[in-house]
């Protein structure tokens, strides 16, 4: 979870000639998979890996918010400042794991579109249970790429190496028995 404060500001409405006074405001924001969830059921694209309009970016900070009843005015006067703290939040891995960039048979990994139902699905495959929908999503991401490796089949060995395996089996006995073949 990220706490922001918007600052106190001032503004003029020229359609009435008169002056706007705004209050400083604390947004409580996660970057979560039910944000996630309703920024795509109103954007209808996927979230993750997809470049997003300024009009998109205040949007999902919309979606992440869950301070109550705040007034719409709020997420457009957000600073830039502020801005770079919310997409640092979203870009932390919120995790010490990491992984190699290949998959565990030596092959770069897949880059399918990922969306919010895939990750659901992943969970549920995973048995992993909906109270992560929760979690920072990198953390999330990250808990389904550890389950997914945990639950792989154990790697089969190469022939080469089942060779060699042999041959110093095979070693070990001579040596054992005193034999030459």
């Amino acid at each position: 979870m990220l706490t922001v404060v918007i600052p106190a500001a001032e503004g003029f409405d020229e359609e009435r000639s008169m002056f706007l006074y705004y209050k400083e405001q604390k947004l409580t924001l996660e970057h979560s998979l039910v944000s996630i969830s309703k920024w795509e059921s109103k954007w209808n694209r996927p979230f993750l890996n997809t470049e997003k309009s300024a009009e998109e970016t205040i949007d999902y900070i919309r979606c992440m918010t869950l301070t109550q009843n705040v007034p719409e005015d709020v997420y457009y006067r957000i600073p830039p400042d502020v801005i770079d703290k919310i997409t640092k939040y979203i870009d932390a891995p919120m995790t010490a794991t990491t992984f190699s960039e290949l998959d565990n048979d030596g092959r770069k990994r897949n880059r399918e579109v990922v969306t919010s139902e895939l990750i659901y699905y992943w969970m549920i495959a995973a048995q992993v249970p909906f109270e992560c929908q929760k979690w920072h999503i990198n953390r999330l991401l990250t808990l389904l790429r550890v389950c997914s490796v945990k639950n792989a089949p154990p790697k089969k060995m190469g022939k080469n190496k089942i060779s060699k395996m042999y041959a110093d089996l095979n070693e070990k006995r001579r040596r054992k028995l005193g034999t030459k073949g």
